[in-house]
């Protein structure tokens, strides 16, 4: 039986990323997705680089804004070895808040000239607008140059077969059971996003024993307490292709232009399960907020809707570094931030794995944190 010295448990952006930083070290990976690679939350994320202090938890800031930082040369990296375009857009994010900014917050992120320069067809808001000084990127474009790159590298894939358990044997970590077969390794990652937290475990005493129960070889065992977030989201067409050249974002709706023409609209935060419906009615109020900031937008062609599952956490963090059970990690919880964090998340976790320094601190987002909070 073939032995890897790492399975990465689920195929999105976080996923793919850390194999590419792992094959970088010689790591023998393979990735085990239950459906198609990058077509879960990756391939429904809107794609902003949004590190702004008011809109992440202070505890992520440090990381969120390294990791926006990291995106020209990541996105390079992917394009070099994959030979894939990504569109990964410079121009920055105009955010209307629902009251007026403070005077600091205004004279820190001012307008590069007036609004209506910046954005003509855009009604003038009710409140001032900030200027962010962000990227945004195609998530889709992104993920599949990174299973690509990911291929390149030497990376394997396994598709179509979800993961059901952890392997544990005498209270290491030693593979994943799939629904069909088994695949070996003494270091596994849950990247498996919303559906992090269905992973079970099969714990064993010595290679060759049956399954026991968890109270006699694995009350350490970390069940990864992620949760489906569901967002709803519409494409469409521009009737001019620059008609929109920012990010715009709003409390109740962001606009998010892409270089070809498209301008994406979102997103919902829904509690609905793992329901991937989308509902026709919200997709209409989703629409009419961009129109009452565009109203040009009448004009667009709607292209596609569809409903995404963010991971969310009970404290609004990723979850990030080894659990309680030795040889197994968790890369996961990311919310809203999967595409942001993608680079930072890697980079951190390849070097946990390996060994090696990592120049960030994980300490808020470690498995334990949720152990203290049960005790």
């Amino acid at each position: 039986m073939r032995i890897w010295d790492a399975v990465i448990v689920g195929a999105g952006i976080i996923g793919l990323s850390l194999a590419i930083e792992l094959r970088k070290t010689g790591v023998s990976v393979l990735i085990v997705e239950k459906g198609e690679p990058g077509r879960e939350a990756s391939w429904a994320a809107g794609g902003m680089l949004a590190d702004f202090g008011l809109e992440i938890p202070s505890s992520l800031q440090a990381l969120a804004t390294a990791s926006a930082r990291l995106y020209p040369e990541f996105v390079h990296e992917l394009e070099d070895e994959s030979g894939l375009k990504i569109d990964l857009r410079p121009e920055g994010t105009l955010l209307i808040l629902n009251e007026d900014p403070d005077h600091g917050l205004q004279e820190s992120h001012p307008l590069p000239t007036s609004l209506e320069t910046l954005e003509p067809a855009l009604q003038t808001p009710a409140h001032p607008a900030l200027f962010l000084n962000e990227q945004s990127v195609d998530p889709r474009h992104l993920t599949a140059a990174a299973i690509a790159a990911a291929r390149h590298r030497g990376a394997d894939f396994s598709s179509g077969d979800p993961v059901l358990a952890i392997e544990i044997i005498d209270g290491k970590a030693a593979g994943v059971r799939t629904n069909r077969t088994r695949f070996a390794s003494a270091v596994v990652v849950n990247c498996a996003g919303a559906w992090a937290g269905q992973i079970g475990y099969d714990a064993r005493v010595g290679t060759d024993a049956s399954p026991v129960q968890a109270e006699h070889t694995s009350a350490a065992f970390f069940a990864v307490p992620t949760r489906p977030v569901k967002g709803q989201m519409l494409c469409v067409a521009m009737p001019e292709k620059n008609l929109v050249r920012h990010v715009v974002r709003t409390p109740n709706v962001y606009l998010i232009p892409r270089s070809d023409g498209r301008l994406l609209i979102g997103a919902t935060q829904e509690e609905a399960g793992f329901d991937k419906q989308t509902v026709p009615q919200t997709l209409q109020k989703l629409r009419q907020a961009a129109l009452d900031l565009v109203p040009k937008l009448a004009d667009a062609r709607i292209l596609e809707a569809w409903a995404g599952l963010r991971p969310g956490t009970p404290d609004k963090l990723p979850i990030l570094g080894a659990t309680p059970t030795p040889g197994y990690y968790a890369a996961t919880g990311h919310f809203r931030d999967g595409i942001l964090l993608a680079p930072i998340t890697a980079k951190s976790m390849a070097s946990l794995i390996s060994g090696g320094e990592c120049l960030h601190d994980l300490s808020a987002f470690t498995a334990a944190r949720f152990h203290l909070l049960a005790g």
